[in-house]
């Protein structure tokens, strides 16, 4: 990510922090995961900016209304009244946007003509808002069985969750994710990537044993996890002390990335085999050119690992074949003092020229499926 970027996304992440600070509203030091484009929360808010447009002068009679709606058995809501309340929900709002989804899919439907899906559009809304509590509630309410019931939407709230630290909150949401079986699947792969995330974060016993039973369970029906979720889980293991759980958990991964080829040489110092991680450390200084735009490095603490390892052999010719490495790396520059951590939970974007690119008429992908710019 540029510095460029970097910059922008936090300078956005703090305007937002601030405006909800300013409405009174709760707040949390959050570290994101998924960007707001990813998680479509970008259309929202262009959606959202133009209704608001509209209610400028009728949004407080608007809201007056919906409160007599939802006190009211015969009158019902209909899908424009809740786009609209979605849209325009300030903090001071959830209660009556929570009321206003209860009473709309229970009410009855044989007079509901659209096929409009609220699920996704609500939970950006309450991520926007950051409501995790209220989010949950929704979610979990059984009065509101069916109205979450896309991948997307599940997602976002877990997403949210993560945001929060709300762990714990997280597995009870997968649950219902592999009790649905939402398009034929019981581990759809983002949801995948924020649970085996929480799991990292949390670093207990009991997250790596709930990890290694996910991860089992993958690839004994044939599920390819995505990269990022193979780095959480190896990330995992090392931390956890599992150096050889860590290597089959990326042995379906192309080497040549910066994660997995720091994980490898640091699982294989974990396990004493010097031997194999000099060579890790030496490819990449046959495919270096100097012209070379995106640069092939090793972490710092990728090579304080593997010196360790290196110091308890007993072979000076390992001594000094590393110490022949380590200054070639350093001299083409190919050390970063970037951390395996920070890299693994960078927030995961869209690549929107891929977007662009896609065929004309080609229906576009939920935004929670589409693809990150960055490949770590």
């Amino acid at each position: 990510m540029s510095i460029l970027n970097t910059f922008s996304r936090t300078s956005a992440i703090n305007s937002l922090r601030f405006l909800l600070t300013y409405r009174g509203f709760h707040k949390t030091q959050a570290q994101l995961l998924y960007s707001p484009s990813a998680l479509g929360i970008d259309g929202y808010l262009n959606t959202r900016k133009r209704i608001k447009e509209q209610f400028a002068n009728y949004s407080d009679k608007f809201r007056t209304k919906m409160n007599d709606f939802v006190s009211d058995s015969k009158n019902m809501i209909f899908t424009e009244d809740l786009k609209n309340i979605v849209h325009i929900a300030e903090p001071i709002d959830l209660n009556l946007v929570v009321k206003m989804i209860k009473k709309f899919n229970t009410q009855k439907t044989e007079y509901r003509f659209s096929s409009f899906v609220f699920g996704p559009i609500v939970m950006r809304m309450f991520h926007f808002l950051d409501a995790p509590t209220e989010a949950l509630q929704c979610f979990e309410d059984p009065d509101n069985s069916g109205f979450f019931d896309q991948l997307v939407s599940y997602q976002i709230l877990l997403d949210l969750l993560y945001n929060h630290q709300m762990y714990d909150e997280m597995y009870r949401v997968f649950e219902k994710v592999q009790e649905k079986q939402i398009n034929m699947t019981r581990f759809p792969k983002y949801p995948v990537v924020l649970m085996l995330a929480a799991c990292y974060k949390q670093n207990t016993p009991q997250s790596m044993e709930y990890a290694s039973r996910l991860w089992s369970e993958m690839i004994n029906v044939g599920t390819v996890p995505l990269r990022r979720a193979a780095t959480f889980m190896a990330a995992l293991s090392l931390n956890q002390c599992a150096p050889h759980v860590a290597l089959e958990s990326i042995s379906l991964q192309k080497p040549h990335y910066i994660t997995i080829r720091n994980i490898r040489a640091t699982a294989l110092s974990q396990l004493g085999r010097v031997d194999d991680a000099l060579p890790v450390l030496k490819g990449v200084l046959e495919i270096d050119r100097p012209d070379q735009k995106d640069k092939h490095t090793f972490f710092e603490e990728t090579i304080d690992k593997v010196r360790e390892a290196v110091e308890k052999c007993d072979s000076s010719d390992v001594k000094k074949e590393f110490e022949n490495i380590e200054k070639a790396l350093k001299d083409r520059g190919l050390i970063d003092s970037q951390t395996l951590d920070q890299l693994i939970t960078s927030d995961i974007t869209i690549n929107q020229a891929k977007i662009n690119s896609l065929p004309k008429g080609m229906p576009k992908m939920p935004y929670g499926m589409r693809q990150r710019n960055r490949d770590l």
